[in-house]
């Protein structure tokens, strides 16, 4: 069986969730059938892998109807194919017009939707429109749609009720645990100016509304005064939202100590160290539908404070691997409804576990057992192979 991925992000272009997804699963799917990979961006050296760049004639034009551009030359691309497979907005009408013209079956995964994301509109403008509507119709003619957890199934049958719910499975994302694991050396921490002999909170994700690093921010004003704050944080989404955060960093350098901004995209065998010798991962998200950093910290086995909300509960074991954080929300946006509680939820937990180290330590042993039991590559891509034998003898 050919299967085209279809997919914005591929390494080295790897930035969010959905990327490291698509990295993984294609290599795993290699062993089970013969995969292509088509993702945006320049030539890739690897084989069976294709990037597409922005055709010439829309440089100049909305984001939105960039994408779009690739994703036709992409569809283009996926002549032959027995089944195509697009993750997020940015693909799926790729995977869609591959369905119309060759009649190829159409997996979609869902790693987040976009009724529920309308922060998007400061960054697309009116292309917020154009990414929904090549949402909406990929999903509702896909032949079979993978959410990935329980609670993004959920959403999906909620955004888009006319979508059959036998047609949406779940399949949750996974880790290499091989990969991810802790590394006890600790030289890249001085050189990114971490002290290693003070505890330290680590946040690792892009900048952007529903990452919820404003309220970390907010949050961070009551931490332990002992305690480093790290922020992994980067490619944010908007100018705005870019220098809404400088301020706020700013600000919180000068009543604390201790604030160690990372802006530049690490490469994994930092974060993973980084990640290794922190006391406390925070995962302070309003919208998360799985979150695979919260399972790459505990792979390293580092407690995680994180937002009960979308699949996070499904990943984090309240009290076993880590604490989650009540939000009550009503926003179409996801903002809390009570900031300051928030915050201040956010700082209790993590200030719990910072004064009780052996507690994080029992925690993050327990969140790499899970990890590990859990939630491997290997599954994942046997689970997904079987859906997409399925959908070929129906």
């Amino acid at each position: 069986m050919r299967v085209d991925l279809l997919s914005r992000e591929y390494p080295p272009e790897v930035y969010g969730g959905a990327g490291v997804h698509v990295e993984y699963l294609a290599r795993e799917l290699r062993r089970l059938a013969e995969v292509r990979v088509r993702c945006f961006g320049p030539p890739r050296p690897e084989d069976g892998v294709t990037g597409y760049r922005v055709p010439g004639g829309l440089e100049g034009a909305n984001a939105a109807l960039q994408v779009l551009g690739v994703d036709l030359e992409m569809a283009a691309g996926c002549a032959g194919s027995d089944l195509v497979h697009s993750h997020t907005w940015y693909a799926n009408f790729a995977g869609h017009v591959a369905k119309m013209l060759y009649g190829t079956p159409h997996v979609v995964t869902t790693h987040s939707l976009e009724p529920l994301r309308p922060w998007k509109a400061e960054q697309l403008g009116g292309g917020y429109t154009l990414s929904s509507w090549a949402e909406r119709g990929a999903l509702a003619t896909a032949d079979a749609i993978i959410a990935v957890s329980e609670g993004m199934r959920r959403d999906v049958l909620a955004c888009y009720p006319e979508i059959p719910p036998e047609r949406v499975s779940v399949i949750h994302n996974g880790i290499d645990t091989e990969e991810y694991a802790p590394d006890r050396d600790n030289a890249v921490l001085a050189r990114h100016g971490i002290d290693p002999g003070r505890p330290y909170v680590v946040f690792v994700g892009r900048i952007t509304r529903q990452k919820g690093l404003v309220h970390l921010l907010h949050a961070a004003r009551d931490f332990d005064p002992g305690a480093q704050l790290v922020l992994c944080a980067g490619a944010p989404d908007t100018p705005e939202i870019a220098e809404e955060v400088t301020g706020l960093v700013r600000g919180l350098e000068r009543e604390r100590e201790g604030v160690v901004w990372i802006s530049e995209m690490l490469p994994r065998p930092e974060v993973i160290q980084i990640l290794t010798h922190a006391t406390v991962f925070v995962c302070p998200s309003v919208y998360e539908p799985m979150g695979i950093v919260n399972l790459e910290a505990m792979a390293c086995e580092t407690a995680v404070v994180a937002t009960a909300t979308g699949g996070i509960p499904e990943v984090v074991a309240d009290g076993s691997t880590g604490l989650l954080v009540p939000i009550a929300q009503s926003a179409a946006d996801g903002t809390p409804d009570d900031p300051e509680r928030f915050a201040a939820d956010v700082a209790e937990r993590v200030n719990r576990l910072l004064a009780d180290p052996a507690l994080a330590a029992e925690l993050g042993a327990a969140g790499r057992a899970r990890a590990v039991e859990h939630f491997s590559w290997a599954r994942i891509a046997e689970r997904t192979m079987d859906l997409y034998r399925s959908l070929a003898r129906s």
